[in-house]
């Protein structure tokens, strides 16, 4: 037990200090918590556009300190990271309703959105698994083809819009694709829509990039609801959590449809939530080295004459049109999961970013 505390106050020390090339070392060297029987056996995951560098050093050890306190409910420290998350998106504390995961809010919303029965818009392909409940809430999706460069195509999203039209779906970055949406015409189309329906923008994958949030217009903005999660850029995905943003009387709508609003977060993973945020460098490092390891990784697709769409964030969508053999059995034959087929003409797949050892594999397992 001493062993593994003086391991973890040296990479507590360590990692501001960190190169990328060490950075990426550290990330696949789990202490002995993290260790597996099979580990050698394990799959190579590529599927879920998890963060493959795992929790930040402050992270785990925000987690391994708050195990002792598990036998006490959250209130306190809930309300920490409530302000933390406040301030980092510019708005106020009655601006935020955290979630287990970025889905406890997209399931919220769309139940929220059922109140009123009519429809909801969103694009086709984007991330829908939190629509499939919506025929048995009563509520129908419609939804709006992209762009031909597979970006959201707004200005009909903004025509499809019909008086029964309760919410619009916005992912931005889109996934699968990776697109974004420019920043001034998404301020545009969301000043617009929001005149008629609710405006839900997902920006899981925003942290990828060095575009502006736009959390801040929720505070003048009713119909804007801003929904962000720690499971990406911040490694917390098995942690599960997430929030939303939106005008203070939203909020209260949608904590009014859960039992015990801001309780559903494990204590442990609050704790793991608000030691990320402090950690700036290991964000920096993560950031830099999905860049690096993205660029790679498009450049050998195009090399294997597969198109690739330019991504914002920590996946590559590409098509499999060119490909002569059969790309989900090399992947299989290499113990590499990757996803599926999201739209059949073209043959468009997603692979998530993993790190360069990673990429490499993947590479080779389909030359």
């Amino acid at each position: 037990m001493n062993n593994r505390r003086n391991w973890l106050k040296k990479v507590s020390l360590g990692a501001v200090g960190l190169s990328l090339c060490h950075f990426e070392t550290f990330a696949n060297t789990p202490s002995e918590n993290y260790i597996f029987p099979d580990a050698e056996k394990s799959p190579i995951l590529l599927r879920s556009n998890e963060n493959p560098y795992g929790p930040s050093p402050l992270a785990r050890t925000a987690m391994q300190k708050s195990i002792s306190n598990s036998n006490r409910y959250g209130w306190d420290i809930s309300d920490e990271l409530i302000s933390l998350i406040a301030k980092k998106n510019n708005v106020s504390n009655p601006n935020i309703l955290l979630g287990a995961g970025s889905t406890e809010i997209l399931d919220l919303v769309l139940q929220y959105t059922a109140l009123q029965k009519g429809n909801f818009i969103l694009a086709e392909t984007t991330f829908n698994y939190w629509a499939f409940p919506s025929e048995k809430l009563g509520i129908k999706k419609i939804t709006v083809p992209l762009t031909a460069d597979k970006k959201h195509d707004l200005p009909a999203m903004l025509k499809a819009i019909d008086a029964d039209t309760k919410m619009i779906y916005i992912c931005n970055p889109n996934n699968p694709t990776g697109t974004i949406c420019d920043y001034e015409q998404l301020v545009s189309f969301v000043k617009e829509a929001s005149k008629k329906a609710i405006v839900f923008v997902d920006e899981a994958y925003l942290d990828f990039t060095k575009e502006k949030s736009l959390s801040s217009l929720v505070i003048e903005n009713k119909n804007l609801i801003i929904t962000k999660t720690f499971s990406k850029m911040y490694g917390l995905a098995g942690a599960r959590i997430g929030y939303a943003v939106a005008s203070s009387s939203t909020i209260e709508e949608l904590s009014a449809l859960k039992s015990s609003p801001n309780l559903s977060v494990s204590r442990v993973s609050t704790a793991a939530a608000i030691a990320s945020l402090n950690d700036h460098k290991f964000i920096e490092q993560v950031h830099a080295a999905n860049e690096e390891v993205k660029k790679y990784t498009t450049e050998q697709l195009t090399k294997l004459n597969l198109t690739c769409i330019p991504s914002h964030a920590n996946f590559i969508y590409f098509s499999l049109d060119n490909y002569k053999k059969d790309f989900f059995k090399q992947l299989e034959n290499h113990n590499i999961q990757g996803t599926k087929i999201y739209e059949e003409k073209g043959k468009w797949t997603r692979i998530t970013i993993g790190t360069m050892k990673e990429m490499q594999q993947f590479i080779e397992a389909i030359k």
